[in-house]
C-alpha cells in the first residue's frame, strides 16, 4: 500500500461527499472527479475500483 494511493483516495472521497448532492452539473462534475480519484488511488493500492452508485455507503 502506497501513502500516494491512500491520500488520493482519501482525497477523492472527500471531494466527492462536498459535492455529490449538488444538483448543479458544476457540483456533479467534481463529485465525478472525486470517485475517479478515489478509484485512482484504490487501484495504485492494488483494490477493486469502487463501482456502486454514489451514495449507497460503499
Amino acid at each position: 500500500m502506497s501513502i500516494e494511493g491512500k491520500a488520493k483516495e482519501a482525497a477523492g472521497y472527500v471531494k466527492e461527499e462536498l459535492n455529490e448532492h449538488g444538483k448543479s452539473p458544476e457540483a456533479q462534475k467534481k463529485a465525478q472527479e472525486g470517485r475517479d480519484l478515489r478509484n485512482e488511488g484504490r487501484l495504485e493500492d492494488g483494490k477493486a475500483p469502487l463501482s456502486k452508485e454514489p451514495g449507497t455507503g460503499s
